[in-house]
């Protein structure tokens, strides 16, 4: 039986722990939620040589154990608490080649607190590049620990350092600063006050407002001579335990790190003069935008046509070859296209999520956080703001949590209720059908009209979220102050690795996610509109041969008629007319009212609804496109989806919140049904008004 270690992954932001964590992990990994809060938890397997199987957590980014965010409360947290089932055998602190002294401040603190520190050295393949020299020797003797000096670009270092994991326990656990040097008198009563707990837990514990153990704050407050530190007080030593071990550093680092200065090459300087211009670095960022939805467009096409096609023919195959009866019907005519409807968009969502993925990793991310500061302070956000609105493009609930980092409660509600209007991955495929029936196919200056449509929608929603922040910082009444800052990281080209797994996992989490919900929506729709009341269903097949004798139909037009007229009086179709008086001024029918409600569970359940009515007793191999496509109006004639009624649709679906699940998590972030009830009455009234003037101003 193999032995099992914990590692925890920990590092300041951008020094290439993710890149670690996929070098040990590779496809071994998950992506889930610390029990009870909405901050991200990455773990993997690495197998290690002697057969240990090491579990690894990739704890969220962190300067420092001094926290200023919940996302960093949970590293302290879990480094403070032994009988956590994660607790770390060893830490693994990851550092970058060119910013050692910073990145050291962090490992001396975790090094205090007696676990087991290893140091990892990442991008060593950039040392000849930028003049640096190391002496690893003189490094590890001076800090107490082990040294992996790593290039996860070049996969070079990766086997010492699982070699080094596997040998912790040789790992040294002796400190690097004497707590007691930052006041003696303080820290001597400290001590004897608990003499069997180790000093720096304690200091972090009283400093940061976490527990560990038994003890908590309300220990030291029973101790008299702990009630006379004020919060100045403490912060004050808080700053002098950061300058001694900044001293500390500089020491190890003086003889362990030389820097030539004259054989530094950088380009980053004049790069970043260009991409982060007051004018030229937005005109950059709007050609990347175009370039991208047209390449979602352009390549995606073939794939796209041979899913649709492969689960059309899945369905005739399937209903031809199993028996007849109400189970063959239920996965031909709802499973199998309920499942297409979404299926068929993995291409456009995976190219999606390579080009975000490809930005995030060449650092060009952070340099648009940046420019969109300068816009953002206009409307009462700040530059941090940015980052959920551009995550929302892949899905408005991690971007809603993404807004923790945010330090003012005034600006971290505007973002949390302006958020959903960011167009997500799950209204691309609503997007996506829409555009494919109602914008032609021609070319601007070699620019598709269908993806600069989407571009514009992609652009509406940005704009909407951002002009309605500026209506809510008039509107709310809450004084708040905040100050922006960024690190830029260094420009690299991006690890394939990282970027293939980034869309893997993203894609594989809105299939699997998107999936279950439509699976069994596809079930219960296609069962509404399979069975209904009365005699005008039960009798369908009498009245419409009846109603058509005299026509002299062929026999498959009257199994359409039949068909249609079953639908119509089956469950889904009796709700569907009851709603429909109140959609028909928007251009829709009650088919696609079906579709607006049941899409409420998620967006992207908008196509996989109508792909399942349009089955229901169809018996021809037609694609979801072309079901769409041929449908009439019944009150106006002609084709369903126009010009007119498609914008509507669009514009519907870019402005209301049809997403259960981003409500939830906005009761919990705002610990209140209040924002969430509102977001939902505000956003749905404005996407009906828009929708409404759109289809009565273009029909």
């Amino acid at each position: 039986m193999s032995k099992q270690i914990n590692v925890a992954l920990i590092g300041n932001p951008n020094t290439g722990k993710t890149s670690v964590f996929n070098a040990l992990t590779g496809l071994n990994q998950k992506v889930g939620n610390y029990p009870g809060i909405t901050v991200e938890k990455k773990e993997g397997v690495c197998k290690l040589p002697r057969g240990v199987k090491a579990h690894i957590i990739d704890l969220p980014g962190t300067y420092s154990l001094n926290a200023s965010s919940l996302d960093e409360n949970v590293v302290i947290e879990l480094l403070l608490n032994q009988n956590d089932k994660d607790f770390p055998d060893i830490a693994v602190v990851v550092t970058d080649v060119e910013n050692l002294k910073r990145n050291l401040l962090l490992f001396t603190q975790i090094k205090d607190l007696q676990i087991p520190t290893l140091l990892v050295i990442n991008m060593a393949d950039r040392m000849s590049y930028k003049g640096i020299s190391l002496d690893i020797e003189h490094l590890e003797e001076q800090l107490h620990t082990k040294i992996a000096l790593i290039s996860t670009r070049k996969n070079e270092g990766i086997d010492k350092l699982k070699q080094l994991i596997t040998n912790y326990k040789d790992i040294s656990v002796k400190a690097c600063l004497d707590i007691k040097s930052i006041d003696t008198n303080y820290f001597e009563n400290l001590h004897k006050a608990f003499p069997n707990q180790l000093l720096y837990k304690l200091w972090l514990v009283i400093t940061q407002d976490v527990n560990f153990g038994k003890t908590s704050r309300n220990d030291f407050d029973a101790v008299s001579d702990f009630k006379t530190k004020s919060s100045a007080d403490l912060k004050r030593l808080q700053q002098k335990e950061t300058i001694k071990r900044y001293q500390y550093i500089n020491n190890v680092l003086k003889a362990g790190q030389t820097i030539d200065a004259s054989k530094a090459k950088d380009l980053r300087s004049k790069l970043d003069r260009v991409l982060t211009h007051k004018f030229w670095g937005y005109v950059i960022f709007f050609f990347i935008l175009l370039t991208i939805f047209q390449a979602i467009y352009d390549w995606a096409s073939v794939p796209m046509d041979l899913i649709d096609s492969a689960f059309a023919s899945l369905s005739e195959w399937t209903k031809n070859m199993l028996p007849p009866g109400a189970f063959t019907n239920l996965i031909s005519e709802g499973i199998i296209p309920g499942l297409g409807g979404i299926v068929i968009f993995i291409p456009q969502i995976a190219f999606l999520f390579l080009f975000i993925a490809v930005l995030e990793e060449s650092g060009y991310m952070s340099r648009v956080v940046f420019l969109m500061d300068r816009i953002m302070r206009r409307f009462g956000l700040s530059g941090k703001s940015v980052v959920p609105l551009i995550s929302g493009t892949a899905c408005a609930i991690p971007a809603i949590m993404a807004t923790r980092n945010i330090e003012s409660w005034k600006e971290r509600l505007i973002t949390i209720l302006v958020t959903p209007f960011t167009t997500c991955s799950a209204r691309l495929p609503v997007y996506l059908i829409i555009i494919s029936l109602v914008i032609p196919e021609g070319r601007f200056f070699g620019l598709g009209y269908q993806a600069l449509t989407l571009m514009l929608l992609y652009l509406l929603g940005f704009g909407t979220a951002v002009l309605s922040a500026y209506i809510l910082n008039k509107v709310l009444k809450i004084k708040s102050k905040s100050f922006f800052v960024i690190e830029m990281p260094n420009y690299k080209l991006p690890l394939f690795k990282n970027v293939a797994l980034t869309v893997i996992e993203k894609t594989k989490a809105f299939v699997f996610g998107a999936g279950k919900i439509i699976l069994a929506i596809s079930i219960i729709l296609w069962f509404l509109a399979s069975y209904g009341p009365g005699e005008a269903f039960n009798n369908a097949e009498e009245i419409i041969r009846t109603e058509y004798a005299s026509e002299h139909l062929d026999e498959a037009e009257i199994q359409k008629k039949i068909a249609s007229h079953k639908l119509e009086h089956s469950y889904i179709g009796i709700t569907g007319r009851a709603i429909e008086p109140s959609i028909r001024p928007l251009g829709y029918d009650w088919k696609i009212g079906i579709a607006i409600v049941s899409s409420f569970a998620a967006r992207e359940v908008f196509v996989g609804t109508l792909a399942t009515i349009y089955s229901v007793g169809n018996d021809d191999e037609e694609t979801i496109k072309n079901r769409m496509a041929a449908e009439t109006n019944p009150t106006l004639g002609g084709p369903l989806f126009t010009f007119a009624s498609g914008i509507s649709l669009l514009l519907f679906y870019a402005f209301a919140m049809q997403c259960m699940s981003t409500l939830a998590i906005v009761k919990r972030e705002t610990n209140s049904w209040k924002w969430p009830v509102l977001q939902l009455i505000i956003m749905t009234v404005f996407a009906y008004i828009v929708a409404l003037i759109a289809f009565q101003f273009l029909k």
